[in-house]
């Protein structure tokens, strides 16, 4: 994998509460860091993950098969992942694979995006419309999608997987199952820190399309779903970018969190009815852990 240079902390993310000011990360160890499949978790970390991941899957009656969660503590470089490798039916979280293929076929985009196409991106995006998801990639094509997700590595059906885009949302007509799962939306939980790490990087494609893309996920003027991740941490003096997904009972969310004594990226996917509530007390208590907060849950 190519080595990783950072170019500082996109700023100007949509605050949940407060008005806390975030300096970038500028230290050797995340210019240098890179997730791939022999990067190794943290042994305390991933100890502390999996605890939380056990008592939630016991409150609600879940069982090991049902979640897949990711943790990467940008400010200390640890990391602790449970099934990273596992593909999951991902419902509206590979419209982020849609996004990435739109900057890298219109490169002019980073640096001169119209209005009205920021906006329908962030609707895609922050909103999760389907509507907009499919006349972006109607207009770009499904296999000209899944190939530059395959070209940054996005996918490896010889690693179980990973970003997945196959059929146009909300239509029907022509669909490309995933060699690993037949999956029309895909994603692993590797592969999903490993984008959210090469954005806040500025290295996925470019640093203007890492920032342009940034921007999308930001889209002040689209509000956040107050569900899932967002929920939990509404009121913590935190920032979110994220993208998240439902369909029957795969319920996941993903985000880039940002805030005092705080930057991290979460990943967890669930299929299981109360997956909403695991998702929203995993974000809660993740953030009490990063943050060094054993009571606030309590």
């Amino acid at each position: 994998m190519n080595r990783l240079i950072h170019l500082g902390l996109f700023t100007g993310v949509l605050y949940l509460s407060g008005c806390a000011t975030v300096a970038p990360i500028v230290n050797d160890g995340f210019k240098m860091y890179a997730l791939d499949y022999t990067t190794p978790v943290d042994r305390v970390l991933q100890a502390r993950l999996g605890g939380i991941d056990a008592a939630l899957r016991s409150r609600y009656g879940m069982t090991t098969e049902q979640t897949a969660v990711g943790l990467l503590d940008l400010n200390t470089l640890r990391l602790a992942m449970i099934h990273p490798d596992r593909e999951e039916y991902a419902a509206s979280v590979p419209k982020i694979g849609i996004l990435l293929a739109w900057f890298e076929l219109h490169p002019q985009a980073t640096t001169n995006l119209d209005a009205s196409t920021r906006h329908e991106l962030g609707l895609m995006i922050k909103a999760s419309d389907n509507e907009m998801a499919a006349k972006f990639s109607q207009e770009l094509g499904l296999k000209q999608i899944q190939a530059v997700l395959n070209a940054h590595h996005f996918y490896d059906p010889g690693h179980g997987g990973g970003i997945w885009v196959g059929k146009h949302y909300g239509k029907g007509g022509e669909r490309f199952g995933d060699p690993v799962g037949d999956n029309s939306h895909a994603a692993t939980v590797r592969q999903l820190l490993r984008y959210y790490l090469l954005l806040e990087q500025g290295k996925l494609i470019s640093p203007a399309a890492s920032k342009a893309m940034r921007g999308i996920f930001e889209s002040l003027d689209i509000p956040h779903d107050n569900i899932k991740f967002v929920k939990a941490l509404r009121d913590r003096d935190v920032q979110v970018i994220r993208k998240w997904g439902s369909w029957e009972d795969w319920r996941h969310d993903t985000a880039v969190v940002i805030g005092p004594r705080r930057h991290y990226i979460l990943v967890a996917l669930t299929h299981h009815s109360k997956g909403d509530d695991y998702l929203e007390d995993l974000a809660g208590l993740v953030d009490d852990l990063m943050t060094g907060d054993a009571t606030r849950g309590q």
